[in-house]
């Protein structure tokens, strides 16, 4: 008989992620396209182009996880089902008359809900990736770690590409020079389900997908709350930085040290000098009268 843990994460490990996750993850994913400089007067001028950029952020992942394994990337449009449910939570979000839903999500209850829930979806788009790799390369790990990652965080990098075709692209906030929070907490979940897919972490999937997520909804909640943008690992980035890459300064800033160090030896032996040769005049010239 399995104890009540394993019931437990069994359980929620099967748990269906529609309707109602995935309608959270809609939810976040348009607002966060709402909040975006011009694009409420985007949609009304061009709504087409609006759907196709929220298509885009609710089914980033996937579109990216398709090409990195050379499937056609508009699959997603074959699921009728989730692309009307993620029309409709368009539609609803940016032509509600007085703008009920931006403000019932303003709510701070309804975001932590609706952020949890999408973090939930998360960790299952990172097992299927890593599952879906690794039924083409049974041993390619990177793969493995390189789709999963693409699944769960890729509608945050495939839109930098939507943003450089309307001309609107920044630098600074491109994914690839500067990743955010949740495309480094998906590479660090892509990294360990590969090591269990590859039975490098002895660990059941389901108690690991229990854990992760936990991990997920609690870290995410707490940042909501205090309204803090600090990463719970920052620290341990910071070491492992200083530990692997930090080597060479290490090196330069010793050798200014002793380069300063040799100048202001070199320095004080020339000043003595000429103290010294002018005591030896002043002694010569002592004698000198004394004789």
């Amino acid at each position: 008989m399995d104890s009540p843990w394993n019931e437990l994460t069994l359980a929620f490990s099967r748990t269906s992620m529609f309707p109602f996750f995935d309608i959270a993850h809609y939810l976040v994913s348009v607002m966060a396209l709402k909040r975006q400089p011009g694009a409420a007067a985007l949609a009304w001028k061009n709504p087409l182009s609006s759907w196709f950029t929220a298509m885009l952020h609710c089914f980033g992942g996937g579109i990216l996880s398709c090409v990195l394994l050379a499937e056609p990337p508009l699959r997603f449009l074959a699921n009728n089902t989730n692309v009307l449910l993620a029309s409709s939570i368009w539609y609803i979000i940016f032509f509600c008359p007085y703008d009920l839903v931006s403000q019932g999500y303003s709510f701070l209850p309804v975001r932590l809900l609706a952020a949890g829930m999408k973090e939930v979806t998360r960790t299952w788009k990172i097992v299927g990736g890593v599952t879906h790799a690794s039924s083409y390369y049974k041993n390619g790990w990177i793969v493995m770690i390189a789709v999963g990652w693409a699944r769960g965080a890729g509608g945050t990098i495939i839109t930098n590409f939507e943003q450089l075709v309307k001309g609107c692209w920044k630098p600074e906030a491109d994914e690839w020079l500067k990743m955010s929070y949740p495309a480094k907490v998906t590479l660090l979940g892509s990294v360990i389900f590969t090591f269990q897919q590859t039975k490098h972490l002895e660990i059941s999937r389901h108690n690991l997908m229990f854990l992760y997520t936990m991990f997920l909804v609690a870290t995410k909640v707490t940042m909501m709350i205090t309204e803090t943008a600090v990463m719970p690992f920052a620290c341990f980035e910071d070491t492992l930085s200083r530990m692997l890459f930090g080597w060479q300064r290490q090196f330069v800033s010793f050798e200014k040290r002793s380069e300063t160090k040799s100048s202001f030896n070199g320095t004080g032996s020339s000043t003595s000098k000429p103290v010294v040769d002018a005591s030896d005049k002043i002694k010569k010239k002592h004698t000198k009268k004394t004789e």
